[in-house]
């Protein structure tokens, strides 16, 4: 592999095809779900005690949401693709054009070992980051900031990070992959 694959031969017409996105929005909606499906239960309760709504109601709003937020994500990565091959704009499109097509070797072994050791950090503070946000939903209902740990908020941070990160550079890895192949 050359340092930058744009010196070969472009057969795409210069394309960035295909756009790079779609792993990394399918992981975050993955993620959202699975928070939105652990904090149901405080924020049923909460919103049922403190707006006296009922939980079918809260139940709605919160299924509404999740396939708002779906929508919302598939249209948005359906622009970037189409802008990929030329259909419309796209912001992301556009930055990642003055950029080589496909990774180059450096780049690839950054994006592994990101993946690698972001991989292990969300998987060690995964189920303490998700019961913090429960946690932190419980004292944010409560009104109650004495009860608020900071090491919690800590273990949050560090997972969202790790786990950004880690869909950040697997979507790197793979669609810089399938563009690899298509560039031969």
């Amino acid at each position: 592999m050359t340092a930058y694959a744009d010196a070969r031969p472009d057969s795409s017409g210069g394309q960035h095809v295909p756009a790079y996105g779609p792993l990394e929005a399918v992981l975050g909606y993955a993620l959202f779900y699975v928070l939105v499906e652990r904090a149901t239960p405080t924020i049923t309760a909460t919103f049922t005690d403190i707006l006296s709504v009922s939980p079918s109601v809260v139940g709605f709003g919160l299924a509404a949401a999740l396939w708002f937020v779906f929508l919302v994500t598939a249209v948005d990565q359906a622009r970037r693709q189409l802008a990929a091959i030329g259909v419309g704009t796209h912001e992301a499109v556009r930055r990642d054009e003055s950029r080589p097509r496909t990774l180059s070797e450096t780049r690839a072994l950054g994006y592994l070992t990101l993946v690698l050791v972001g991989s292990l950090v969300a998987l060690w503070t995964a189920d303490a980051a998700i019961s913090s946000l429960v946690g932190v939903m419980e004292v944010v209902s409560a009104a109650d900031a004495g009860a608020f740990v900071l090491s919690d908020l800590v273990v949050v941070l560090l997972f969202f990070v790790a786990y950004g990160s880690v869909t950040h550079a697997l979507d790197r890895l793979v669609i810089g992959g399938i563009r690899e192949l298509l560039v031969e």
